[in-house]
């Protein structure tokens, strides 16, 4: 190892270990960039030590940063966020479960199936997880608990289907991880369609079987009414509008008509507009969707700073070449490299938030990933659902302590963890799959093209 590599590792170890203190992660990847910059200079000025650190390597810091908030893609970001709040405040989530239960509600497993349908297409509306998971767990957890479902089955259900926001487009990660690696955003969201697609499948297959083989756990309404055109009217009434919303934003960015930037703003627009049509719209609506938007922003574009200096000056000290180096250095061919990497991902994903792992990590992975012939947006999308798998796995999964926060004392950790373990196997079967069947991902990005 080299001088620099000493320094690289060590900065990447602080990063690893400050996230424990509570600082904010922003301030820790920005004071660790102004730290090592420091120490690098240091150690080749006044040590001698062989290191490629400059003052004008911060220069270059400060110029990338500008990049970063001089931007347009980025620009979707606030305005696909603020879609999604207004949709999650314009009240969607709970005419679509009141009105799917009645008509699911006869069947065994009917309530969460209904669960499956909205959380996807919440997962479609928010792209926040949190989002997702909490609404969920606030309007379907109480119903399924009266209706006497198992409580794993019932906490499993809400929290992996809470999950798929950060896959299934418009997605905001995908859009962060479009800029990243200089990749289309259409073309991203095009390779997520059927890997989201494919996972919400898996669940209900899932829910399906344990309802026929143990109906007990999952029970049907005994007071449902009975399936007329009339309930299934108001199902569409329901569904029709955020789903025109959602296909006109993606069928926009997809065709060319706009770019993510302007869907997204057209997407806000809409979202406003289904919010005041529903009758949810008034001044305390907009001013709270507004705050939550700035937080969230805020949040994520400190993060962005932080990491963009964080990784050009770990790369101004070797890291990228000792990561590339010490991965292309393990005994096994590309596909073993590549498992060995969405492995560390996954175990990543337990201690950091996935902002954190797709702005440094992935920088850092893909170069390699593409020298050893893999596609580049076949790879993001495997990343994207090895992200979501570590949001649901024990003992720290974020998704399992959303869900705790909003149920009631009878439903402990334990519970929820119960719960999720045959949807992490579920989670895994499917990455299994899209690992093996690249045109699930690659498919219509293809068409596109």
């Amino acid at each position: 190892m080299t001088d620099g590599d000493w320094l690289s590792l060590l900065m990447f170890m602080s990063f690893i270990v400050l996230i424990f203190s509570g600082f904010p992660v922003a301030w820790v990847l920005g004071g660790l960039s102004v730290l090592f910059t420091a120490l690098g200079i240091i150690a080749e000025v006044e040590m001698g030590w062989d290191i490629a650190m400059s003052w004008d390597y911060s220069a270059l810091v400060a110029d990338r940063i500008w990049d970063v908030m001089n931007n347009w893609v980025l620009v979707a970001l606030p305005m696909f966020i603020f879609m999604g709040i207004m949709l999650e405040k314009s009240g969607l989530a709970e005419r679509l479960l009141t009105n799917l239960s009645k008509v699911l509600g006869v069947l065994p497993g009917g309530m969460a199936l209904s669960v499956v349908f909205i959380g996807v297409l919440l997962s479609a509306s928010t792209g926040i997880i949190g989002a997702s998971v909490v609404l969920l767990g606030l309007l379907a957890m109480p119903p399924m608990l009266a209706q006497k479902y198992q409580p794993e089955l019932a906490s499993g259900t809400i929290a992996a289907v809470g999950t798929l926001g950060i896959l299934v487009p418009p997605s905001i990660m995908l859009v962060m991880m479009a800029d990243r690696l200089a990749l289309s955003v259409g073309a991203l969201f095009l390779g997520a369609l059927f890997p989201g697609l494919l996972l919400a499948a898996l669940y209900t297959i899932y829910i399906i079987g344990v309802a026929l083989m143990k109906p007990e756990r999952a029970p049907s309404d005994k007071e449902a009414p009975e399936m007329t055109a009339g309930l299934w009217m108001d199902v569409l009434k329901a569904m029709l509008p955020p789903l025109l919303l959602i296909f006109a934003v993606l069928y926009s960015i997809f065709m060319g008509l706009a770019t993510p930037s302007e869907a997204a703003g057209g997407g806000a627009a809409g979202a406003l507009l289904l919010t005041a049509i529903y009758g949810q719209l008034n001044v305390d609506v907009i001013k709270s969707a507004c705050l939550e938007t700035t937080r969230t922003t805020s949040y994520i574009f400190a993060i962005f700073l932080g990491a963009t200096a964080f990784s050009l000056v770990l790369r101004g000290l070797g890291g990228d070449t000792l990561i590339a180096k010490g991965l292309l250095g393990l005994p096994f061919g590309p596909d073993g490299i590549l498992i060995t990497i969405l492995l560390v991902v996954f175990l990543l994903g337990f201690v950091l938030d996935w902002i954190e792992i797709t702005l440094i990590v992935l920088p850092l992975v893909a170069p390699v990933v593409l020298d050893l012939g893999f596609d580049l947006v076949w790879f993001t999308i495997l990343f994207a659902v090895c992200l979501q798998t570590a949001f649901l796995t024990p003992p720290v999964g974020f998704a399992i302590f959303y869900l705790k926060g909003v149920v009631d004392d009878t439903i402990t950790v334990q519970t929820i963890y119960r719960g999720v373990v045959p949807f992490i196997l579920l989670q895994l079967v499917g990455l299994i799959l899209i690992y093996h069947f690249t045109s699930l991902v690659l498919y219509l990005p293809s068409q596109l093209s």
